[in-house]
């Protein structure tokens, strides 16, 4: 295990890069504070990763970042803004993992509808270090073909309007920015089941933990049913601090 001062780079320094970034960005960027500076220092400690590399630089220097007025959350070391960072979500702390697990992958990012990015270190095939997302309508995991920075890049000045298209409704700039810490929009009836307008469904800020934990549980028990299959959603076990009870 290297010690902080061994991660920290005072030579090729990544952080003035995402300074860059998010100066040139298309869309609202809203780079989080660390209080206290040591929340960084651990995170940055429990990665074993250099400040040469972009998530080290932002693990290390920021709580995390909020871009689009919340819709993505980038993981850093953790805010009250935000809640956890790449420590909590990663379980590196020591705290409960996330149910299922998620082995050889890290959580990088988590959009408001309780989308997640994941960078893969060996949990999928296909090249280490690409961004995965699991989606909150299709629940099947996708490869992005993006490392780190290129997911960056894409997050600040890419068209996100299009990658979510169908996603977003009238207002949800304002209901997206009262999340309160750790939290996403659970959707009802779900996101994928019917074509309803996402704007005419229910919508109740819950814990991403939770919509973790259910959209896991969907994927895994509608993995291969032909498309247009009538199936019934029944949830069990599941704490209703985390989803809604309907």
């Amino acid at each position: 295990m290297r010690t902080v001062a061994q991660l920290i780079s005072d030579r090729h320094d990544a952080w003035p890069q995402v300074l860059a970034w998010v100066e040139q960005a298309v869309r609202s960027v809203d780079v989080l504070p660390i209080d206290p500076a040591s929340r960084g220092e651990s995170t940055l400690f429990a990665l074993q990763v250099t400040t040469r590399s972009l998530m080290g630089a932002i693990a290390l220097r920021s709580g995390g970042i909020v871009v689009d007025n919340g819709w993505i959350r980038i993981l850093g070391a953790g805010h009250e803004r935000i809640g956890g960072g790449l420590r909590e979500w990663n379980a590196l702390d020591g705290n409960e993992p996330l149910d299922p697990p998620l082995v050889d992958a890290l959580i990088v990012a988590y959009d408001a509808l309780g989308g997640f990015f994941a960078l893969n270190g060996g949990a999928w095939p296909g090249t280490l270090g690409q961004v995965h997302y699991f989606p909150p309508d299709t629940h099947e995991r996708q490869a992005t073909e993006l490392t780190y920075s290129g997911f960056l890049d894409f997050v600040f000045a890419g068209d996100l309007d299009a990658f979510y298209a169908g996603l977003r409704w009238p207002g949800w700039r304002e209901e997206v920015g009262n999340l309160g810490p750790d939290e996403a929009m659970s959707i009802y009836p779900f996101l994928g089941f019917e074509q309803a307008p996402i704007g005419s469904r229910s919508r109740k800020p819950v814990l991403a933990r939770g919509l973790w934990n259910l959209y896991r549980s969907m994927d895994q028990q509608l993995r291969g049913l032909p498309d247009g299959s009538a199936v019934r959603v029944q949830l069990t076990d599941m704490p209703a601090s985390d989803i809604n009870e309907r």
